[in-house]
């Protein structure tokens, strides 16, 4: 058993209250940290002023009556001085002029009639003293300076003084300044409160923002504050991060489809060829009298050969979208259409119009098939020329490639997407081709974000465009 379980019980209660009485915002602790540190310069530094203030107050009070009660010991030095004393200092209205026995020969209007203020008689050695004296109950407190008025033995004193501050008067003064204390460290917290709450306001946007973002839609984005502050850097953050996630969900979304896509294609598509080769060879084999074996091997290798060629264009769609970052680099489009349709020998004339600008983060090889596949559709069925642009567009790069063709029919313009479609006009799939190369198209668009429409054409026929998001700046450039 553990030795003073009470004591120890109260120390965890203790430790436990004092952490629950701690704020829990950051906005309440910073007020709390202003507040104390108030306090501590504040009431120190207001006790100071109220002990200057005083002093200075006190100081000048005796440079009054220091000053009338010279003044007048001149006037009686120079017998201009009657029974009645006029001060000359304001403020200090108790002035009497004493002959030795302590008689008073002269006074002003304010004690006229009084007997002497004191007793004390300042001597030959020292012609001047301070005093304060508290002797006459129905004046109070009195601040006195009495002087000497000649060195003889003879020498009448003056006495000039006037009433000390009593105690209502000392606490008044001590009383403002305590409420100009306490006005301040208010203020102070509640600037501080104030303050706070407005910088902080951006934070809880971030905040609820975020909370309300989940898996399924990480299409919103946090709001970014003006300015370039560690709170708007923050935000800008937040939202490339997301800018990444989403992404990077887009290509983990299309891999799983494509995954499933890929087994209801391969079980559906090869059937086809690889049962008619199989009732060719069986024939073969059931009549080799009446085979022509040539004839039989070049319809066989040719089925080998779609087949082929269907196999690699669903293993390309299985593996579009699975990218894996290091595989994706800054693509600059302009460039890129600019590189390709020079090295190609197409029968049609290309017109490029290309935007500096357009750049993007993408897998090179699978926007080149993009490209490529594009530009093979438009060769085929243009009938003068083929246009290709790039430019960008808000936050998307857009690459679009036109021909003046018979066009596609709006009821059919998705359809061309769809894998192994067949229109009339075999647009959605080459003479002898395996009828994926715009599903291949449009799988790699999804797999980095983008899309791959069919649009109006300024030129009469179709007008394909790809949309991409333009790069995403890099963390130190943010």
């Amino acid at each position: 058993m553990l030795p003073w379980p009470g004591v120890v019980k109260l120390g965890s209660m203790t430790a436990t209250r004092r952490v629950r009485m701690r704020p829990h915002s950051l906005r309440a602790r910073m007020t709390v940290l202003v507040t104390v540190a108030a306090v501590l310069l504040l009431v120190p530094a207001g006790l100071v002023a109220g002990t200057v203030a005083r002093h200075a107050l006190t100081s000048t009070e005796w440079r009054e009556v220091r000053q009338q009660s010279a003044v007048t010991a001149r006037a009686v030095r120079s017998g201009t001085i009657t029974t009645i004393v006029e001060p000359r200092v304001a403020g200090v209205d108790l002035v009497q002029v004493v002959a030795p026995g302590h008689h008073v020969i002269a006074s002003s209007h304010a004690i006229r009639g009084l007997p002497p203020l004191t007793d004390v008689w300042p001597g030959v050695r020292h012609p001047r003293k301070d005093l304060q004296v508290c002797a006459h109950s129905h004046m109070g407190c009195l601040r006195l300076s009495a002087m000497r008025v000649r060195s003889s033995p003879d020498s009448p004193v003056v006495y000039a003084g006037r009433r000390a501050p009593g105690v209502l008067s000392t606490g008044f003064f001590d009383s403002l300044f305590g409420i100009q204390v306490v006005s301040l460290i208010a203020l102070a917290s509640l600037a501080t409160w104030k303050i706070t709450g407005q910088t902080l306001e951006p934070v809880e946007a971030i905040r609820a923002e975020l909370a309300s973002i989940n898996v399924k839609d990480m299409s919103n984005r946090v709001p970014e504050p003006d300015g370039a502050d560690e709170i708007a850097k923050l935000a800008r953050a937040i939202n490339s991060t997301l800018d990444r996630l989403e992404q990077a969900k887009c290509r983990l979304q299309t891999a799983f489809d494509q995954q499933r896509q890929f087994t209801s294609d391969a079980s559906h598509e090869l059937r086809t060829p690889i049962a008619g080769l199989r009732t060719q060879l069986e024939e073969a084999q059931l009549h080799p009298d009446e085979t022509d074996l040539h004839e039989v091997l070049d319809r066989a290798l040719s089925d080998v050969d779609r087949l082929e060629a269907i196999t690699t264009d669903l293993l390309l769609l299985a593996r579009v979208g699975v990218n894996h970052p290091a595989t994706l680099e800054r693509l600059d489009l302009a460039e890129l259409v600019r590189t390709e349709v020079s090295r190609r020998s197409d029968r049609l004339t290309v017109h490029l119009r290309l935007d500096p600008g357009a750049i993007v983060n993408a897998v090179r090889a699978q926007v080149l098939r993009v490209l490529t596949n594009l530009l093979d559709n438009a060769q085929r069925h243009a009938r003068h020329a083929v246009w290709t642009e790039v430019r960008h567009n808000g936050g998307k790069a857009e690459l679009s490639v036109m021909d003046d063709g018979d066009g596609i029919a709006e009821v059919d313009r998705e359809r061309v997407f769809q894998r192994f479609t067949r229109l009339d006009s075999a647009r959605s799939r080459d003479h002898g081709g395996t009828g994926l190369g715009l599903a291949i198209a449009r799988e790699i668009a999804h797999a980095h974000c983008g899309t791959l429409d069919v649009e109006e054409s300024p030129t009469g026929g179709s007008r394909f465009v790809l949309r991409l998001p333009l790069a995403m700046p890099l963390p130190d450039e943010i």
